[in-house]
């Protein structure tokens, strides 16, 4: 099966459509990373919201226009949370995305991330061993870090895409996105992104976010991944806007109405 390099002209029309639409992103994400997840979606263009209490957060993925849910830090009232959230976005046509933090490591975990897969994520994007150990083909990480290339996880991936009906994102040094019959691939971005927390978990609520503006949720996807790539190269090649903070942020980090992204 042949791997397709994302094209920046199919990633700038996502972008332009995402921030047209403006879509409002649930996000039931883990407790480490709900301030940079929602500065992320502010910064691209979307709007966050970040609902918890079980007694309202189906109500709210109804209302949403995209869910995102993330299980780094699990417990029975947000897990509850979650099923009903995801239930919901279903049943009202809302893509979903599942970010299965820490996938393979801790049995009840696994049986958690594995119920949730059972409800049909529009989307599952997680690292390398993430995805490995959801497709059967290994045993996890190291806690919520991957010890295994994204290009170990293609044909795995594949797999589970088939099986699940959702896109699959492998995230890593090359991203890999794949329905299970057909595979992008976004490069670039910067190592340095895997010293600050909440990337990977930011970047699965663009996901959310950018298939919340297209049918194409394929392409959605890697478009998000390659937002988020080219955010990190610009951040460490430090280029900024003027003005005295401004020379420590990305151009990226701005509000979006500020400045042009370009992915050619």
């Amino acid at each position: 099966m042949s791997i397709e390099p994302l094209s920046g002209a199919a990633a700038a029309q996502m972008l332009r459509a995402m921030r047209e639409k403006r879509p409002l992103v649930h996000c039931l994400t883990n407790e480490v990373v709900q301030e940079i997840t929602a500065n992320v979606l502010l910064a691209a263009g979307a709007s966050p919201a970040m609902v918890v209490a079980e007694e309202e957060a189906a109500y709210f993925a109804a209302a949403a226009d995209a869910l995102l849910v993330n299980v780094g830090t699990p417990y029975p009232a947000r897990l509850r949370a979650m099923h009903a959230s995801a239930e919901s976005a279903a049943a009202n046509a809302r893509p979903w995305v599942l970010d299965p933090v820490a996938a393979g490591g801790i049995p009840w975990r696994d049986g958690e991330i594995r119920k949730l897969l059972a409800k049909r994520p529009t989307v599952v994007r997680g690292n390398a061993s993430e995805i490995l150990a959801l497709a059967g083909a290994g045993a996890g990480g190291k806690g919520v870090d991957s010890t295994d290339a994204s290009s170990a996880a293609i044909v795995p991936a594949q797999h589970l895409a088939k099986a699940s009906g959702a896109i699959v994102c492998v995230t890593g040094e090359t991203d890999f996105i794949t329905d299970g019959e057909r595979t992008l691939s976004v490069s670039g971005g910067h190592v340095m992104t895997t010293l600050v927390v909440g990337t990977g978990c930011s970047l699965s609520a663009l996901v959310a976010a950018f298939c919340a503006a297209s049918n194409d949720r394929l392409e959605a996807t890697a478009a998000a991944c390659a937002l988020a790539k080219r955010a990190s190269e610009r951040a460490y090649a430090g280029r900024a806007c003027s003005g005295k903070l401004s020379r420590r942020l990305p151009r990226c980090a701005l509000p979006h109405r500020a400045r042009v992204v370009s992915f050619e």
